[in-house]
């Protein structure tokens, strides 16, 4: 997975997500629930680590705005 940078997290408000979750599904599903609470740059994928069971999405959220803004 890529590395998180400074941009990502610059200032109060801003966060970086990684969910790791058994499937894509339910990995979704938690976006989702995120998305409803705040502003999101959704992940339109997750990813597999060799070795490790589950997938991983990563969002990027910003709390200082509404959701859908």
């Amino acid at each position: 997975m890529r590395q998180i940078n400074d941009a990502h997290v610059a200032v109060p408000a801003l966060a970086v997500v990684e969910v790791a979750a058994a499937d894509d599904t339910t990995a979704f599903a938690i976006q989702e629930l995120l998305a409803a609470r705040c502003a999101i740059a959704p992940a339109d994928r997750t990813t597999r680590e060799p070795g490790e069971p589950g997938v991983r999405p990563r969002c990027f959220l910003d709390l200082s705005q509404e959701p859908g803004s």
